[in-house]
């Protein structure tokens, strides 16, 4: 009975450890550049937005800086990346149009600037604040 409990725990782990690294570098295939894409938001702070057309947007380009559209206002920024994917969105400057959804387009300003890493999964993008998920933004399809 001993050696079946062990066997059958050698067994589970070696299935679980061979699914996981082949999930992994299918996941990994799956991610976008972080630089050259154009994000969409779809959750703040732990709640689902409804982005239409190019509100809540942001691409990043490879010469450090940023840029992206508010809920009606257009957006620039600078950022610095590290190969360990910390990320540090500063210098947001934005238009100053009276946008039907102010609240919510200050949050996520609020939020850009507080961002200190973030992560890939898929076609989804994961901004933390030191550890906290503080958005999800997911890639835009090219058209």
């Amino acid at each position: 009975m001993k050696r079946l409990i062990l066997f059958s725990m050698a067994l589970l782990f070696s299935l679980v450890t061979t699914t996981g690294c082949c999930d992994c570098r299918n996941r990994s295939k799956l991610e976008k550049p972080l630089v050259g894409t154009e994000w969409q938001l779809v959750q703040l702070m732990g709640q689902e937005v409804k982005a239409e057309g190019e509100s809540y947007t942001l691409l990043f380009h490879d010469n450090g800086t940023a840029s992206g559209v508010g809920d009606c206002n257009r957006l620039t920024a600078t950022f610095t990346v590290t190969s360990s994917r910390a990320l540090t969105i500063a210098n947001l400057g934005s238009t100053r149009r009276l946008c039907p959804n102010h609240k919510q387009e200050s949050a996520y300003y609020d939020m850009l600037e507080s961002v200190t890493h973030y992560e890939m999964d898929a076609d989804n993008m994961l901004l933390l604040s030191n550890g906290t998920l503080v958005a999800i933004m997911h890639a835009v399809a090219a058209e």
